[in-house]
């Protein structure tokens, strides 16, 4: 999808809130298309950052234990 996307798991350290959060919307931006979405859409995206993030830290607490 995008090369750019930085890894952020790594087997010494775990993923901070912030990076997970940040990654989600890294992930969000690339997928829709919008790097700041419109004031109609604003509601949507930020969800979606959200759910993301939720989804990504029950993976990396599943998958470093």
């Amino acid at each position: 999808m995008c090369r750019s996307i930085k890894v952020l798991r790594r087997p010494d350290q775990r993923a901070t809130p912030e990076e997970v959060s940040q990654a989600a919307l890294q992930f969000v931006r690339k997928i829709s298309g919008f790097n700041k979405p419109s004031k109609v859409n604003q509601d949507a995206f930020d969800k979606a950052v959200r759910e993301i993030a939720k989804a990504s830290q029950r993976l990396l607490e599943q998958v470093t234990r």
